[in-house]
């Protein structure tokens, strides 16, 4: 599972609980497969804003793992990211396109595990565009749009520290620490689960940190709700997608029309 919004957070630093682990790789404790999962996203006073769809396909060379959503206005959302997972996770490509009038600006990035990077924006206002390429130093721990993944493979009180890369447009590598944050409990039917909500919190330097309030761009919190009971499993997020207003994303299943 992806979510765009935790590369683009410049939260300020936090305080961090007793159990945490190094920036490394995440081990795989359970192996990705197969998905189709079918999603709602709403606004933080509950409007439907869009229907999409999960797509994960197994692969010889890795997981290939796509989140799309649809809204009323044409806009689309659409993150793809491929992955490996051999003992560890290992991010391969990622790819993210944001189109249309629900988002601030048009963009899209393509990022490859060697580093390399395109990113383009076009201005809603007068239409202008822009370009940067370049390679990064990637450590091993990049997880953009993995960050459901990698929370489903921590146990119930332990942190992590990895990394994303947070396009503003330009692409810089920042620490981001995934931190349980308290739990809850779910019905379905008379059946209780337990949730645990995991606040993902980046970590930046004392100039980032300044110049991020400075232009008013410090994200508000954002939270990853994951059934750890037996096998665990994504129930809710809650955050901006990539950059903007706090939105939610909430599993969801077909209707049938109803028979005359």
């Amino acid at each position: 599972m992806m979510l765009a919004f935790l590369a683009a957070c410049t939260a300020a630093l936090t305080q961090q609980p007793a159990r945490r682990l190094a920036p490394a790789a995440i081990p795989v404790h359970y192996s990705e497969g197969t998905v189709h999962g079918f999603l709602e996203l709403r606004t933080a006073t509950d409007s439907l804003l869009a229907h999409g769809d999960l797509l994960q396909v197994p692969g010889d060379s890795g997981i290939d793992s796509k989140l799309i959503f649809h809204f009323a206005d044409s806009s689309v959302f659409e993150e793809a990211v491929s992955f490996t997972q051999h003992g560890v996770f290992t991010l391969q490509t990622y790819h993210l396109v944001q189109s249309g009038p629900a988002f601030a600006e048009d963009l899209e990035v393509a990022l490859s595990r060697s580093g390399q990077y395109v990113v383009t924006t076009k201005s809603h206002k007068d239409g202008r565009q822009n370009r940067y390429t370049g390679a990064l130093d990637l450590p091993p721990d990049v997880y953009n749009g993995m960050i459901i993944t990698i929370a489903k493979n921590l146990s119930p009180r332990a942190s992590a520290t990895v990394h994303v890369v947070a396009f503003t447009p330009k692409p810089f590598v920042i620490e981001l620490d995934i931190v349980p944050a308290g739990s809850q409990r779910m019905l379905l039917g008379r059946h209780t689960e337990t949730a645990v909500r995991y606040a993902p919190k980046p970590k930046l330097g004392v100039v980032l940190r300044f110049f991020a309030q400075l232009k008013g761009q410090s994200p508000p919190d954002s939270h990853v709700w994951i059934i750890t009971d037996g096998l665990p499993a994504f129930v809710r997020s809650e955050g901006p997608l990539y950059s903007g207003p706090v939105w939610r994303i909430d599993l969801t299943s077909p209707s049938w029309p109803k028979l005359k």
